[in-house]
């Protein structure tokens, strides 16, 4: 069966743990779906109205995480880790059922969602995978922050820079194409915060369920986590699972290339709907063929369909 085929779980996976920001007890489950159902969450704790797309512009906020809405208020948070894990191993389709507010913040990166699928496998269908595709340069500039989409032939490159002005995170720039490299250190850095900006999260409301276990905390010139950092760059590679996710939220795969300086949730956000908010910025195609064309400009390999 061709990777180009859209793909599910082959069966259900179960994650318990805390929210990130709630502290609230939460279970979640990740369920195989349809072909051309995309991915959808379900919160089971409300009798009706409960269901919630992971949608660009059904994002309520993105503030410190990223949580989308439906119509009717009900809303999921914390979401862009499992959004990121998915995109990141090609999974087109799967409803996942959440019993609260907030996804489980398990050790604050994608490594546990990753094994998990690995673990029980990925299931083809014979549906054809759609893919965005970027046509013309768009940018998004937030006083010093910046991010920009560009076309690219084959590949959704993301190149990410981070600037803090504590020494120990310092100035950290990645780069890594999603759909070819390695992407085990991005899946498995965790979410990070300064130990001075702890009180000022909790007076908003934030962060009850954070701890040393699901987050790296800076203090001053010290990490800390009892052991350190998993990977040179965990505090920008975070950062590119967090805008994998985000990116995700458009509904398929984005073949374009993204740069970044000390962006986030919301800059990610903001650009994309730029982006879809002309339809000469982009084309959705179908690939038709059983094996990836070398360069999608080979427009015999693709049909339109929107």
């Amino acid at each position: 069966m061709s990777v180009l085929n859209q793909k599910t779980i082959n069966k259900d996976i179960t994650f318990k743990g805390v929210g990130l920001h709630s502290g609230k007890a939460v279970t979640m489950t990740v369920k195989p779906a349809a072909p051309n159902s995309g991915v959808i969450f379900k919160r089971i704790d409300l009798k009706g109205n409960n269901i919630i797309i992971p949608n660009i512009f059904n994002v309520s906020s993105a503030i410190f995480c990223t949580t989308i809405s439906n119509e009717d208020g009900a809303s999921v948070s914390t979401i862009e880790h499992l959004m990121g894990a998915l995109y990141g191993l090609g999974v087109d389709n799967a409803l996942v059922e959440i019993d609260n507010q907030e996804a489980p913040i398990l050790d604050g990166s994608a490594k546990l969602f990753v094994e998990a699928i690995s673990k029980i496998g990925i299931k083809h269908s014979d549906a054809p995978i759609k893919i965005i595709k970027i046509q013309k340069k768009i940018e998004f500039i937030d006083g010093n922050k910046t991010i920009s989409i560009e076309p690219s032939k084959i590949s959704l490159d993301i190149d990410f820079e981070l600037k803090y002005e504590n020494e120990v995170i310092g100035t950290q720039r990645n780069s890594v194409k999603v759909f070819e490299s390695d992407l085990s250190d991005i899946y498995n850095s965790r979410t990070f915060c300064l130990y001075e900006d702890i009180e000022k999260l909790k007076g908003m409301g934030l962060a009850k369920g954070g701890k040393l276990d699901n987050a790296i905390v800076v203090k001053n010139n010290k990490i800390l986590n009892e052991n350190g950092l998993r990977n040179e760059k965990e505090f920008v590679n975070h950062k590119i699972l967090d805008c994998m996710g985000d990116l995700y939220l458009a509904g398929y795969k984005i073949i374009g290339k993204i740069i970044c300086s000390q962006g986030g949730h919301k800059l990610t956000n903001q650009l994309l709907r730029k982006v879809f908010d002309n339809r000469e910025n982009y084309s959705l195609l179908e690939i038709k063929e059983k094996s990836l064309p070398y360069s999608l400009v080979n427009k015999k390999h693709l049909r339109s369909i929107a």
